[in-house]
């Protein structure tokens, strides 16, 4: 039996769910207790936050992998979610996740800041883990449901559903960056990967840019032309009938949850370890922070780098300034990250052992996670923000410092590689590339004057607040909810306004 022939068997439920949301994790984690027993909590992060009240008022579902290899879980409830787990074994882990998502698209998505690499196996694991998640969407949506499919690692979700369940409404949002077509081209799968994602009925990019890219890449590959974000699309069915819809690609810039950030900083228990943080500093002039996943795209190395240069130079000192660098551990089986986690703990090691005193350390480096509590605290606590990405598709640590600064002090530095940059216009924005232009704005934002530090943080928190995740999840819902009644029968099938939307930037 081809695979083909295999997706057209599927289960259709008389009693699923009228909302799916399909992702490479669930939106728990599992908590173990010391006796060894476990529960479940709601994970952190703006994307399950943003989508619990939908879950609660849709009838909900989200498909996920639970975080654990080789573990068969049945569906259960958790918190507002019914969630639906998909098992993957050890070898598909290493070959779907940490392979073919992180080895191989990530690097090529990110403009190959590191080497991509191409191996069937992983695109053949890749494959078979995103039928299985196809599927089993496919026997948990209700009768003309929504399914929203989430990121890079299940890019073949969409055309492989529609052929399942042709019923269904099918979005796709890409978190991270798509690529030009000159970087896209070198994927040996792209034409796969193109077909799997033009089987959504909407397709969502953090920037304009982006979009553009995808468009571009559709009309090199599959021969489609988008105008004004949106493409006509059709094939044959099993019965040998042709099939056709529309599909309508464009902006979406993601944001952060507010409410939690506002709540946290009115907090006097976050606001006094604020307080606390800069005393265990030696109360020093000038707090710089830098918080990031350890990954090679978030230049933490060119950050490093030139701040310690600043301290050879003499424009920074022990005693008036320190760096607090957070680097939560990242895909450590992942050789590349290993490397990379070398290569920032000798630089961190060198720094401080050229500059430390007994009473003053130059960088603060914390490889571990901490709770968002905390991470407020050190918001709270910093003068400047160092936003350093090489490549990023928004990066919202950006958005949660200013967030953060409800008293509109702080100066963000903000990487012009950052989906980001494109809506904080008013922060220090920086070519991380460019050790010399780097390290000057770090003065910059050092000796910013008070006022013009506040007028820039009054722009940049009115944007962010007024945009926030729920205000991104409930637009790119409300759009596909317009494209789906355009394209019922009976409908306007021109989709003119969700189109004209999709194929603009939505700030």
């Amino acid at each position: 039996m081809s695979a083909e022939q295999s997706l057209r068997e599927v289960n259709v439920p008389r009693d699923g769910y009228d909302f799916v949301v399909v992702s490479n994790r669930l939106p728990v984690d599992r908590d173990v207790a010391e006796d060894g027993s476990s529960t479940w909590r709601r994970s952190p992060g703006g994307l399950v936050s943003a989508l619990a009240p939908v879950m609660a008022q849709r009838d909900g579902a989200w498909v996920g992998w639970s975080g654990a290899p080789d573990e068969d879980l049945e569906p259960f409830d958790h918190d507002v979610f019914h969630l639906v787990p998909v098992a993957l074994s050890e070898l598909e882990v290493r070959r779907y996740y940490e392979g073919f998502s992180n080895a191989t698209l990530w690097p090529l998505y990110h403009d190959v800041i590191a080497s991509p690499e191409f191996h069937r196996t992983w695109w053949y694991a890749y494959r078979r883990v995103n039928e299985r998640f196809a599927r089993q969407a496919a026997e948990t949506a209700a009768p003309g449901a929504t399914v929203w499919v989430q990121d890079y690692q299940l890019q073949l979700v969409p055309r492989m559903l529609r052929r399942l369940r042709p019923d269904v409404t099918i979005g796709f949002f890409n978190h991270i960056p798509f690529p030009p077509t000159e970087i896209f081209s070198q994927l040996p799968w792209r034409r796969a990967v193109l077909d799997g994602l033009t089987g959504a009925d909407l397709i969502g990019f953090q920037r304009p840019g982006d979009a553009q890219n995808f468009q571009r890449c559709v009309r090199k590959y599959l021969g489609v032309q988008f105008i004004k974000g949106t493409a006509q699309f059709s094939e044959s069915t099993a019965d040998g009938e042709e099939t056709s819809w529309t599909v309508n690609a464009g902006s979406y810039p993601i944001s952060i949850d507010v409410e939690s950030i506002k709540e946290l900083t009115a907090d006097p228990s976050v606001r006094a370890r604020a307080k606390e943080i800069r005393e265990e500093l030696g109360n020093p002039e000038t707090v710089y922070l830098g918080v990031d996943r350890l990954d090679y795209t978030k230049g933490i190395r060119h950050r490093i780098k030139a701040y310690g240069e600043l301290l050879h130079d003499g424009e920074l000192s022990v005693e008036d300034s320190v760096l607090i660098q957070v680097a939560s551990p990242s895909r450590e089986r992942v050789d590349s990250y290993r490397q990379l986690r070398e290569l920032v703990e000798g630089m961190v090691g060198r720094i401080n052992g050229q500059h430390d005193t007994i009473s003053h350390t130059a960088i603060r480096y914390l490889h571990h996670g901490y709770p968002f509590e905390e991470m407020v605290a050190l918001y709270l606590a910093a003068d400047v923000m160092l936003v350093t990405a090489l490549r990023d598709g928004m990066n919202l640590v950006a958005k949660e410092y200013v967030a953060a600064r409800q008293d509109n002090s702080g100066v963000l530095v903000l990487s012009e590689f950052t989906g980001a940059a494109e809506q904080l216009r008013q922060a220090v924005l920086v070519n991380p590339h460019d050790i010399d232009g780097l390290k000057e704005a770090m003065l910059h934002a050092r000796d910013m004057p008070r006022t013009e530090a506040r007028k820039r943080m009054v722009a940049m928190r009115r944007q962010v607040l007024t945009h926030d995740v729920v205000d991104w999840s409930q637009r790119f819902l409300d759009d596909l909810a317009q494209h789906a009644a355009a394209h019922a029968p009976g409908g306007d099938d021109d989709a003119t306004a969700a189109g004209a939307r999709a194929g603009g930037s939505h700030e």
